[in-house]
């Protein structure tokens, strides 16, 4: 039995790696300018805002060099309540600042590539390299649609399926 479940959890890694592509990311990000919030414009189906709209991201800096995560989101069906999430965010290689790690819960850590930043930090595309799960985050609620297009274009150019692409409602207080 412990050979199967060692063999069946081999498999699943190595399919996983095979599934990776390398995407391309920014070369710098500086953090300082990346810290405050930022509002979600469109994103794949992540199952934690499945039920969530005018979701947001807050960054901020902490004394360690870290970044301190907080997610937020109200739930469509009352949107009198809030479901958040709190979480670290950390570059594990100084060499590639743009490929960050994202911890909700420990042991387990996702991946938060940086792949295309606006120059005045207005608004971002945000993959990983499963091409599982992407972000487009803007610093004002709504983004233009040509912008918009731009960063979709770009998305789908590194290989992302946006055939179930959310625009996120931003209609909250």
């Amino acid at each position: 039995m412990k050979k199967t479940i060692l063999i069946l959890l081999v498999t699943m890694l190595f399919s996983s790696l095979l599934a990776q592509k390398n995407l391309s990311v920014v070369s710098s990000v500086d953090l300082n300018k990346y810290t405050g919030t930022w509002y979600e414009i469109a994103r794949l189906p992540f199952s934690f805002e499945s039920k969530l709209k005018c979701n947001t991201a807050t960054y901020s800096l902490r004394e360690d060099g870290r970044i301190a995560v907080l997610n937020k989101g109200y739930y469509i069906s009352n949107p009198e309540k809030i479901n958040t999430a709190t979480g670290i965010a950390f570059v594990p290689d100084k060499n590639f600042p743009a490929k960050l790690k994202v911890q909700f819960f420990w042991p387990f850590r996702g991946n938060y590539w940086i792949m295309y930043l606006d120059t005045d930090y207005k608004y971002v595309l945000i993959g990983e390299p499963s091409l599982k799960y992407l972000w487009i985050l803007a610093r004002e609620k709504k983004l233009d649609e040509t912008v918009l297009q731009m960063l979709l274009s770009k998305a789908a150019d590194a290989g992302y399926n946006l055939t179930n692409l959310i625009r996120t409602e931003q209609d909250c207080n």
